[in-house]
């Protein structure tokens, strides 16, 4: 045997040399002798037989493939003595013969009936020698083959089309495709299972599914090329029908159709389906195979069902990486790090050796532990064993130092790559994005792109979500322009940020724009927009989005769930919130952290105290968030004493309070009226350092205004180094609330010369204001400025405002006239100002058509009985007071009773009208008798009459007339010391009687006394009131 060793595949233009025929019957010295001046640099062995000037099979083969010169090969191949050898049919001859005439320039003069007896081994050729030749050649010759009458073998499109890589050969293969439909051919899975399979694996999803259904006959292979490829490009749920339709045809399905249609589940996350299949595998004995087993341990594992996913496993006979692969990462998804690891000694234990998966989810395991020392140690393995370079390994190694908190390490890292891997970039994006680093975040997305790296659909959720978080939604909107250009706007993933990012921000018609565009069901898109409507108090839209979904069939998460059982609080819609509860439970979130205390501030809100604090109660590991929400729920639905009392109890628990626990306690001491629990609070709060934040600012000048201390509210207020209109809206609406209009004006336009942007609230203090002084064509002024200066659209409490300045006003006919040009529907606010003016104004006639509109809204609230009956007494007509009253007991509506409530030493104590259930009635009603005695003695005559009548006056016991406020008045002043102010609340309007006697009391007692009720403060001294008698 002689070999001769050559180094290089020399072309045509290099060595043009002729071989004659002759040259096979050489003595084999000479012959080696010329092949070595021929092919000195050829790389391959060339072998001959040991019979002298007989070359074998292989030698010829050799020298064909190794030589490029058109004459050359035609001269061997058409060599008499190649043919009386046998070597021009034999396969090694024919193949490279053939593939070398693919090589020459001018393939006309390829004769094809040289070739006549060729088989499939021509055809090969054509595949094999593809990515060489131009695609002209080939397309000609490939399509030569049937006009030649050579048959076509299905190997030949398998072959070509493998071949077929890189980009811009779609329209290649389309006229590939449309030879095979020329000769008639596209019926036969030989011929379309190629087309298939290409079509699929380079996203022609359409064309792979036109071929699909072209197809009279299709065999196994064909169902499992579409299905699993239908699976492969995100298109699972017809992946699904079509499994449905195959079985319904009868088509027996095999291993890798299970293999498949699991792994659609999987992607879809339908757990009901994948254990109906693992049922039918079970069934068709196909439970033994490793792939298939694979597949549903995958399947389990990404689920979330563990325990079906091990079972499984230890049911498995033979196991590989993938197996084992697998069911590590499900352990450590579902925080079971421990488990994990006990996998990974098993994996060992059975002499399989870890790859570049498994030491990834290492690293993510240690990642989640912040166990960085093991990590270390694994970086070294990975080191030795040459995994460095992987770019899975890369990004699960940065994101080990970033998630334990080495960000020098992860940096140094992340330098000293290539910096080529997208995933690294990720990795250092959501680093920065997660230590609120925006600035860092924005040069590390700009020096990937000065790096010429394209961001893909991980890139541009995490700048988006550090934009989202650092309030830069500018920088977020050139971001989503990036989007649009690089042609990831379809992407779900994309959009579902996007949608965050506007929702949070509250750009809600930009979020829905984009969610409405989305042509895939996606749960987190709807979650995001759902979300994005409560946390901006649009309640009924969130609901009615979830309502949606739900007729959609898309199953909420934990976190949609939560969003809507929040908008459900926000609305005090209790039975909804509930059914929303009930789904959740069947849905298996009964445990969930974030529902949990969504649940809490749904009942807390609704006043349900009792419910809120067994919802409380059954949360395991309960947070701020449960704290929060659940005092501040109390707090917003009246409960101001309960929402102060979980605030201790949370301070006893030894529960550290935050920024949001100590707004939400203050809150509620202001609502209550508690100034010197507010003070300790503040005390608290100056003593944990949250003293600083314009949020703490805010709630404390609204404490101390809701308290009566104006003073002491415009001393915070002017301490507030970073005023925001929240901090303005609040001292506003303390002037206005304490009688103070012309401040509270004078207050607005310094707002406006700070260029600081009036909201919707702004305007509310400023009409009230307007009101509360009588400033009528001022407030009208404001109103209209509104929409014409400031772009806001006046809702429905802005036109309560206006009627009620008119009204006060004494302008009922004009108030009246305002309500009926409105734009909107007037409601219920809307009518009942303006039959309240119609009270105290006597305006009988447009009082009862106000009372009629208000009926139609509200059927069952006393609030509109009381005000007519109100009305009927005042203007003397008890009779028909008598029947509203009648009408009240009839249809069971209850009026509110009137109490008044005052502080004494840490105390609060409460009175109704003709109280005599304090231990100190004797002394209070004794003391009141003086306090009446002294004030008729400078003037003051009592009004009984102004809502009872003569012969009810006469039937009734005096005590029983007393109002709350004049006991609480009386209890106050024999209480306090003198000189002292008293400051006394009241939940309903203070009465004329009343009101007048106050005045006359803080004359006689020389005391200054504060009243606040439901409309405003009064400040009483010397014998007046801060109102000025407007109320």
């Amino acid at each position: 045997m002689v070999l001769v060793r050559t180094s290089l595949h020399l072309s045509l233009h290099q060595f043009p040399l002729k071989l004659s025929a002759s040259f096979f019957f050489q003595g084999h010295e000479v012959l080696n002798s010329k092949l070595a001046r021929f092919s000195t640099n050829v790389a391959n062995v060339i072998t001959f037989s040991d019979d002298v000037n007989v070359p074998n099979f292989a030698g010829t083969y050799s020298l064909i493939e190794k030589t490029n010169s058109e004459r050359p090969l035609k001269e061997i191949h058409k060599t008499p003595q190649t043919y009386s050898l046998g070597t021009a049919n034999d396969r090694l001859v024919r193949k490279p013969s053939v593939s070398s005439h693919l090589d020459i320039q001018d393939s006309s003069e390829f004769r094809l009936h040289d070739t006549r007896q060729l088989n499939c081994e021509f055809h090969d050729s054509l595949g094999s020698r593809y990515e060489k030749k131009r695609r002209d050649e080939l397309l000609s010759l490939f399509s030569r083959t049937q006009d030649c009458t050579i048959p076509l073998h299905d190997g030949t499109i398998a072959d070509t089309l493998r071949s077929c890589t890189g980009t811009n050969v779609s329209y290649f293969v389309k006229q590939i495709h449309a030879k095979v439909i020329r000769f008639g051919l596209n019926t036969s899975p030989h011929f379309c299972n190629p087309l298939i399979d290409f079509y699929l694996k380079n996203e022609y999803i359409d064309s792979a599914i036109r071929t699909f259904k072209n197809m009279l006959a299709k065999d196994s292979v064909t169902w499992v090329a579409i299905i699993s490829g239908l699976s492969q490009n995100g298109r699972q749920v017809e992946a699904i029908l079509l499994y449905s339709e195959m079985r319904k045809l009868g088509v027996y399905p095999t291993p890798y159709v299970f293999s498949s249609i699991i792994s659609a589940c999987t992607k879809v996350n339908s757990s009901e389906l994948g254990g109906q299949l693992h049922a039918l595998i079970i069934k068709w004995g196909f439970s033994s195979e490793l792939f298939v087993c694979n597949s549903l341990v995958t399947h389990y594992s990404r689920c979330g069902n563990l325990s079906s996913a091990e079972l499984i496993f230890d049911g498995m006979s033979h196991k590989d990486k993938v197996t084992f692969n697998t069911l590590i990462s499900g352990f450590a998804t579902q925080g079971s790090n421990e488990k994990s690891l006990e996998l990974f000694d098993k994996m060992q234990a059975e002499s399989l050796k870890p790859d570049c998966v498994t030491v990834a989810s290492l690293f993510g395991i240690f990642a989640s532990m912040g166990d960085l020392c093991k990590g270390t140690q694994l970086h070294a393995y990975a080191v030795k064993e040459g995994m460095c370079l992987d770019v899975i390994i890369e990004g699960s190694l940065l994101n080990l130092y970033v998630k334990c908190s080495d960000i020098k390490a992860a940096n140094r890292f992340f330098l000293e790559t290539q910096n080529n891997n997208v995933v690294l970039w990720n990795v250092m994006l959501v680093a920065y994005g997660q230590m609120g680093e925006l600035q860092e975040s924005v040069r590390i997305y700009s020096n990937m792109l000065i790096a010429g790296l394209q961001p893909n659909e991980h890139t541009y959720p995490n700048i988006l979500r550090t934009c989202t978080s650092g309030g830069a939604l500018d920088l977020g909107e050139q971001v989503h322009t990036q989007v649009i250009k690089t042609g990831f706007q379809p992407n779900v993933y994309v959009c579902s940020v996007l949608i965050d990012m506007y929702a949070k921000h509250g750009v809600l018609e930009a979020a829905l724009k984009i969610f409405r565009r989305l042509k895939e069901e996606d749960v987190v898109s709807w979650t995001a927009m759902i979300s994005g409507y409560a946390q901006h108090d649009m309640f009924h839209e969130a609901i009615k989005l979830f309502e949606e979904m739900q007729a959609r069939g898309i199953r909420s998460d934990n976190i949609g769930l939560a969003s809507v059982i929040s908008a459900c609080a926000g609305i005090q819609a209790l039975d909804q919130g509930r059914q929303i509860h009930s789904q959740s439970i069947v849905s298996g979130y009964s445990s969930d952290v974030s529902i949990g205390n969504a649940l809490v501030c749904l009942y807390a809100r609704c006043g349900r105290t009792r419910e809120a604090d067994s919802a409380f109660e059954r949360i395991n590991t309960k947070d701020n968030i449960s704290w929060n929400g659940f005092i501040s729920g109390l707090g917003q639905s009246g409960n101001s004493e309960d929402a102060l009392k979980v605030f201790a109890r949370m301070i006893r628990a030894g529960e550290k309070a935050n920024m949001f626990t100590y707004g939400s306690a203050v809150s509620a001491a202001a609502n209550a009226t508690k100034k010197n629990l507010g003070k300790q609070i503040h005390g608290r709060i100056i003593k944990t350092g949250y003293d600083t934040e314009t949020e703490v600012y805010n709630v404390l000048v609204t404490l101390y205004a809701k308290c009566g201390c104006l003073s002491g509210a415009r001393k915070v207020f002017l301490e507030n180094p970073r005023k925001n209109e929240v901090s303005w809206n609040a001292m506003i609406t303390g002037y206005s609330q304490h009688g103070h209009g012309v401040q509270a004006i004078e207050l607005f336009e310094d707002m406006k010369r700070m260029r600081i942007n009036p909201n919707h609230i702004t305007f509310v203090g400023v009409l009230t204001a307007c009101s509360h002084v009588g400033l009528v064509e001022e407030g009208l002024g404001y109103f209209k400025s509104m929409n014409e200066n400031h772009g806001l659209i006046p809702n429905q409490e802005h036109y309560a405002c206006v009627v009620d300045v008119l009204g006060r006003a004494g302008q009922i006919r004009r108030a009246s006239e305002f309500v009926e040009s409105m734009p909107l529907k007037p409601d219920a606010m809307v009518w009942r100002t303006l039959l309240s003016a119609c009270t105290v104004h006597k305006n009988r006639e447009i009082g009862e058509f106000a009372a009629k509109r208000l009926l139609e809204l509200e059927p069952k609230d006393s609030a509109t009985y009381v005000l007519m009956s109100n009305m009927y007494a005042v203007t003397g007509k008890w009779d028909d007071r008598d029947l509203i009253r009648r009408l009240m007991r009839d249809k069971g509506v209850k009026k509110e009773p009137g109490r008044s409530w005052v502080e004494i030493k840490d105390s609060v104590h409460a009175f109704f009208v003709g109280d005599k259930l304090h231990p100190l009635t004797k002394e209070i009603y004794g003391y009141l008798e003086g306090l009446n005695e002294r004030a008729a003695e400078i003037g003051y005559v009592q009004d009984p009459g102004s809502l009872w009548s003569e012969s009810e006056l006469g039937q009734k016991d005096p005590t029983e007339l007393v109002h709350s406020e004049k006991l609480a008045v009386a209890f106050g002043l024999m209480s306090l010391p003198g000189g002292v102010p008293l400051h006394v609340m009241k939940n309903l309007r203070v009465c004329n009687d009343c009101h007048n006697w106050i005045k006359f009391v803080s004359r006689v007692d020389d005391r200054a006394i504060v009243v606040r009720d439901a409309y405003r403060f009064h400040h009483f001294k010397n014998g007046f009131c801060s109102c000025k008698d407007y109320w």
